[in-house]
């Protein structure tokens, strides 16, 4: 973890975002203006789709077709499955799992900006290997639109991003089909490291190491469309940086509506920009054990169990205010 200057923390106080001595792509520092008010501090979180998508189980990642009209979303505790579910009449409807998933280990979906292809983490045999028997290693795969929520066999990305031994997660992508993805010790860099592949019209160039925050693990990057921003996770906590030329400015920590403590993961923005959603394992704040009470009998520790907040991950979502071109 990082710590703050006394003065630095003083500067931020009236502020949402909390400004940490970030590095560029380059690991160089560079003056950035904090970014105030991209979370209101009048802002709560609430849970997304409680008893739907957000549930007693374990659910994370979300995506949003360009309508914002169905979610896609990671659900499962031995095999992660791809699961999604649409809005009707103006309330999620009961998920199905796509039909991408539900034989192997999936998780992590992304749906491109045109809403045309869906990229997403799969453990399932490679190309010309035996088709029963998963691979040790979870890649990146993708498939295509055929009709409505119906999607083209999957295919496996070359191999300049799929590495042998080393898993990947976390995608992303923006407009121009750049592809922003994370890996745990790939290519001589030590644990959880982001990167970005440009996409150059018929594949992707050689992943770039993204070195946001010096030596610290840099996770689920989330590229805004127009890839004027970016977002992440490092440590508990989801932070920010901004396009500035061909580099970015310093990192921002969202501020305490979002990081409270708990351990948050895969940020995603709303097609319309207007709502961050971030998967976290959050208790304190929304169920929790009052120690000035008596002490649970067996039904209520089987209310507990069965509750949104029993200690496996949910999705929130809060209002997020962005600058404008973002």
């Amino acid at each position: 973890m990082h710590h703050l200057s006394k003065v630095l923390k003083t500067i931020t106080l009236s502020v949402v975002l909390i400004g940490c001595a970030g590095y560029s792509a380059l690991g160089q520092t560079a003056p950035a203006p904090l970014i105030a008010k991209i979370i209101d501090t009048g802002s709560k979180p609430t849970v997304f789709a409680d008893g739907v998508v957000s549930t007693q189980y374990t659910e994370w990642a979300t995506s949003f077709t360009p309508d914002g009209k169905t979610v896609y979303f990671s659900r499962g505790a031995v095999y992660w499955t791809i699961c999604f579910s649409k809005m009707v009449n103006g309330k999620w409807a009961k998920p199905n799992v796509a039909n991408i998933s539900g034989r192997w280990t999936d998780t992590d979906p992304f749906i491109t900006p045109d809403g045309k292809r869906i990229f997403f983490i799969s453990n399932r045999p490679l190309p010309g290997a035996p088709q029963d028997k998963h691979q040790p290693s979870t890649h990146i795969w993708y498939a295509d639109q055929l009709s409505g929520d119906e999607w083209s066999e999957p295919k496996y990305v070359d191999t300049v991003i799929n590495l042998k031994g080393v898993s990947n997660f976390g995608i992303s992508v923006n407009r121009s089909g750049d592809l922003y993805f994370c890996s745990r010790d790939r290519e001589g860099h030590s644990g959880m490291s982001s990167y970005c592949a440009k996409w150059l019209g018929d594949h992707f160039n050689k992943p770039q190491l993204l070195a946001l925050r010096g030596s610290e693990e840099i996770q689920d990057p989330f590229i805004a469309p127009d890839g004027s921003y970016l977002l992440f996770e490092s440590g508990p906590d989801l932070y920010i940086c901004f396009k500035n030329g061909n580099d970015w400015s310093p990192t921002q920590k969202l501020g305490k509506q979002v990081n409270n403590g708990d351990y948050n993961s895969s940020p995603c923005v709303s097609p319309d920009g207007k709502m961050l959603y971030y998967s976290t394992g959050r208790i304190q704040g929304f169920y929790k054990r009052d120690s000035k009470a008596n002490a649970l009998n067996y039904d209520g520790l089987v209310a507990e169990m069965q509750s949104d907040f029993n200690g496996q991950g949910n999705i929130l979502m809060i209002p997020i205010s962005l600058p404008k071109g973002s």
